[in-house]
């Protein structure tokens, strides 16, 4: 039984058996909860799941948002016609009898007012940013559009518990027959689940 709470965020421990079957695979970075396992490796370095996961992320880190690709259109005649305007104030200054390096001044001055180092490194500065606290929040971002669209989000629906939960089950109720007390119960259940490494064990164990 094998914790993939890591990959799926399902908090019950999964049955593996030897075989084909690819639900019966193991996955790298995933816990064993019980004991030996004897395994064959079918993926290692770059193949493997969590490099792929990796991938994706530092993908959507490099790819350019809808936002970006506008910006980088009007970059594309912002920076010429700014250029050009530095090089006409440059030899205007110039030719107007001023020195030289008050013509030189002047034309930095135009191209460091109107250079649009902003208009082009915030966005993918944001992007590579927001990528990367969201993973550190477990949350993957497979392209630069979702996270753009995402404040757009009023209602987020999930389609299981264990997405939401700390992947650890709780004890949360009991129900005795009669001529027992609750203490009783779970004095006997907790002997027995002592030994186990089970989640639904650490559960009952937790509980007493």
């Amino acid at each position: 039984q094998v914790d993939e709470s890591m990959l799926t965020g399902e908090p019950l421990p999964v049955n593996k058996e030897a075989g084909s079957d690819p639900a019966a695979a193991l996955t790298g970075g995933s816990i064993n909860g019980e004991g030996r396992v004897v395994m064959q490796v079918g993926a290692v370095g770059s193949e493997t799941v969590l490099s792929t996961i990796i991938r994706l992320v530092e993908d959507a880190q490099a790819a350019k948002a809808p936002i970006q690709r506008m910006v980088d259109q009007v970059s594309a005649v912002f920076v010429p016609v700014v250029l050009l305007i530095a090089l006409a104030t440059l030899l205007g200054w110039w030719l107007t009898g001023h020195p030289f390096e008050v013509a030189v001044i002047n034309a930095v001055a135009v191209l460091v007012i109107a250079c649009p180092c902003a208009l082009g490194l915030a966005t993918p500065a944001a992007i590579m940013t927001g990528t990367g606290v969201a993973a550190r929040f477990g949350i993957l971002i497979k392209d630069a559009q979702a996270l753009e669209l995402a404040h757009k989000v009023d209602i987020v629906a999930f389609d299981k518990t264990g997405t939401l939960t700390v992947g650890r089950p709780k004890l949360t109720a009991l129900r005795v027959l009669p001529g027992m007390t609750e203490e009783e119960v779970l004095r006997v259940a907790a002997s027995l689940q002592s030994g186990s490494e089970h989640p639904l064990a650490h559960a009952v164990v937790s509980r007493a």
